[in-house]
């Protein structure tokens, strides 16, 4: 019986393991409800404000002492992953400290960011003006791209048998 239960065991750690993943920044002094949108217009400072905001990433450029990454904000879900069914929040601009490989944080990719609020920096998306919420980033969670993950639980199970000699 004590073989069983082991088994037992193992098979509910595996599964508590396979459903874990992704980013557990803390929200603890974070506004959850704060969005881009929200900070580009402008009607409050939130400069020093701490947020987790993630998205589609839009573009990345590599700067001599910083990568800088423009993601199209979605809301996040109890993973803190990017909902892209969701409505789009807006545009924001986050400032890696360290080099980031543009293949790996190429367009369409969904990124997680936690940060502070720096300032709003004007720019352009296309030719229309914007104004875009940049954060210093502190740390940041590249997910999976969507072939490489299945789309639902995968279980397993087999038994070996071999015949011959």
């Amino acid at each position: 019986m004590n073989a069983m239960r082991m088994v037992a065991l193992v098979v509910l750690l595996a599964t508590l393991a396979g459903c874990a993943g992704g980013p557990r920044f803390a929200t603890r002094d974070v506004d959850t409800h704060l969005t881009p949108a929200t900070v580009a217009a402008g009607s409050t400072d939130y400069t020093a404000t701490r947020v987790v905001w993630g998205g589609v990433i839009v573009a990345t450029h590599n700067l001599p002492d910083y990568t800088e990454l423009e993601v199209l904000s979605y809301p996040l879900d109890d993973s803190q992953r990017p909902d892209t069914a969701g409505a789009a929040q807006g545009r924001f601009l986050a400032r890696y400290p360290h080099y980031l490989e543009t293949m790996d944080y190429a367009p369409g990719r969904r990124i997680t960011i936690s940060g502070t609020l720096e300032k709003v920096l004007p720019g352009k998306v296309g030719e229309a003006p914007y104004r875009f919420p940049l954060i210093k980033t502190d740390a940041l969670y590249l997910w999976p791209r969507a072939d490489a993950v299945p789309s639902s639980p995968q279980f397993h199970f087999g038994v070996g048998v071999v015949f011959g000699g």
